[in-house]
């Protein structure tokens, strides 16, 4: 089935961290690449992040420091654990504003939300209980949405690596390194280097301090017929 074209894209340090082992990351990529970042939210219909990045990092997902529309904001969160208060929702957000649940999600929660003028997708779930993200982005399409920015956090990032479903990768390298502290990209089960996924064609671009490394992604099954 037709499903939304997925760009996965994050600011990471030299040695692959989101964030500090206690969870700070404003701001690991400079002034430059974030203009690069909202950029790229522009060209996409939608933006797409995991609850836990809106509890944590409360963003508001918008085009500030680019040319160009908001997209549409998606929140992943399967038992509709956003706050109303969170920025996704306030009052000039909302009606942009789309959060997919599974049937986890309480009704008066989602009669809440809607009354905010967010739209709510019921999605089936996985095995684990989480939403289906082959379905969702088929339902994504559905509703107009035919490309999809996603930004975080690391579980939503890793679950739609898994699931083979990322089309373009977009990575900010800062020039740090912090050791300890939160993985970009969680456990994707390889344990042979021959099935690892691959970045071909890639483009790099300075942005002041930082790299863009940007292009698309290829599969193991994908390698195996080049």
């Amino acid at each position: 089935m037709d499903r939304a074209t997925v760009t996965v894209s994050y600011a990471q340090t030299l040695d692959g961290r989101l964030a500090t082992r206690s969870g700070n990351s404003q701001w690991i990529s400079g002034p430059e690449a974030l203009r690069f970042t909202h950029e790229l939210r522009a060209a996409h219909d939608a933006i797409m992040v995991g609850v836990g990045t809106v509890l944590h990092d409360n963003p508001r997902l918008t085009v500030r420091l680019a040319d160009g529309y908001n997209p549409v904001r998606v929140v992943v969160d399967s038992a509709l654990s956003t706050p109303l208060t969170a920025a996704v929702l306030s009052s000039d957000a909302a009606t942009n504003t789309l959060i997919a649940v599974t049937n986890r999600a309480p009704a008066d929660r989602r009669a809440a939300v809607e009354a905010l003028g967010a739209q709510v997708l019921l999605i089936d779930s996985d095995a684990r209980g989480w939403i289906d993200l082959p379905a969702l982005l088929v339902a994504l399409v559905e509703n107009g949405l035919r490309s999809v920015m996603v930004e975080g956090g690391t579980r939503l990032i890793t679950s739609l690596l898994r699931a083979q479903l990322v089309d373009r990768l977009a990575i900010c390298i800062a020039p740090m390194i912090l050791g300890v502290g939160i993985d970009a990209i969680g456990d994707l089960g390889i344990d042979d280097l021959g099935h690892s996924i691959q970045l071909i064609e890639p483009n790099v671009t300075r942005y002041g301090a930082d790299l863009i490394l940007d292009g698309r992604l290829i599969y193991p099954e994908d390698t195996d017929a080049i």
